[in-house]
C-alpha cells in the first residue's frame, strides 16, 4: 500500500484522515500563507495546498502527500481564526444571521511521479439569529478559538446554524474526504 503523508499541524485534519483506516505520517509544513495581490480566495487556498505539498516533498520522496487549505468569506470578507474569546465573541456576533462561504482545498501528490491532483470544495453554513447569550454559552462550552468562523460543526457549532449547503460537511472541518477518497483511488488506493 502507498504510504501517505498528511502535510498538516492540524489535528481536525489528522483526526479526519485516520477515520480512512489507513496508516499515515504527519507534518507541518513551513509555508506563508500571505495573499498575492488580486488573488481571489480560491486561488489562495488552491496555491496554499499545492505549496504545503510541495514544502514537503524532498522529505517523503515516495509518498502520497496530503495537503489542505482553507479560506472562510463574510460578505466577501476572510473570516480568520480568532484566536481568543473577545475576537471570538465579535466574530459570532457578527456572524448572527449572516452565511459564511468555505472554500477549502485538496491536494494530493505522488512525490515519486510528480502526479498532482487538486479540487475546490464549497460549503456554505447560514448562521441562526445568536443572542449575545447564547454566543457567550457556545464559547464557554467549546473554547473554538484555534478553528476559523469560531465554531466546530462536528460538537456543539451544529447549533449555531439554520442550515448547511455543500457535498461534503468533512470541508467544514478542513479536509474534503470525498475528493479525497477519489483521488487515492486514482493512485491505486482502495477503500472498502
Amino acid at each position: 500500500m502507498a504510504r501517505l503523508v498528511l502535510a498538516s499541524g492540524s489535528p481536525y485534519r489528522r483526526d479526519l484522515l485516520k477515520q480512512l483506516g489507513i496508516p499515515f505520517e504527519h507534518c507541518s509544513p513551513d509555508v506563508e500563507e500571505a495573499t498575492q495581490e488580486g488573488e481571489s480566495a480560491e486561488e489562495l487556498t488552491l496555491r496554499l495546498a499545492k505549496d504545503k505539498a510541495l514544502a514537503v516533498i524532498d522529505r517523503f520522496p515516495t509518498h502520497l502527500i496530503i495537503a489542505s487549505d482553507q479560506v472562510a468569506l463574510l460578505d466577501g470578507e476572510p473570516v480568520s481564526k480568532p484566536g481568543d474569546h473577545a475576537a471570538a465573541t465579535r466574530q459570532l456576533q457578527r456572524s448572527s444571521g449572516q452565511r459564511i462561504t468555505f472554500s477549502t482545498s485538496l491536494c494530493l501528490l505522488n512525490s515519486e511521479t510528480g502526479r498532482m491532483q487538486t479540487t475546490v470544495e464549497h460549503f456554505h453554513v447560514q448562521f441562526r439569529q445568536l443572542s449575545d447569550e447564547a454566543i457567550e454559552r457556545y464559547l464557554s462550552a467549546e473554547k473554538p478559538y484555534d478553528c476559523a468562523g469560531s465554531f466546530r460543526v462536528e460538537g456543539l457549532g451544529i447549533s449555531l446554524f439554520s442550515s448547511l449547503q455543500g457535498e461534503d460537511p468533512n470541508s467544514l472541518i478542513g479536509l474534503p474526504m470525498i475528493r479525497l477518497c477519489d483521488m487515492l483511488a486514482n493512485e491505486g488506493v482502495y477503500l472498502p
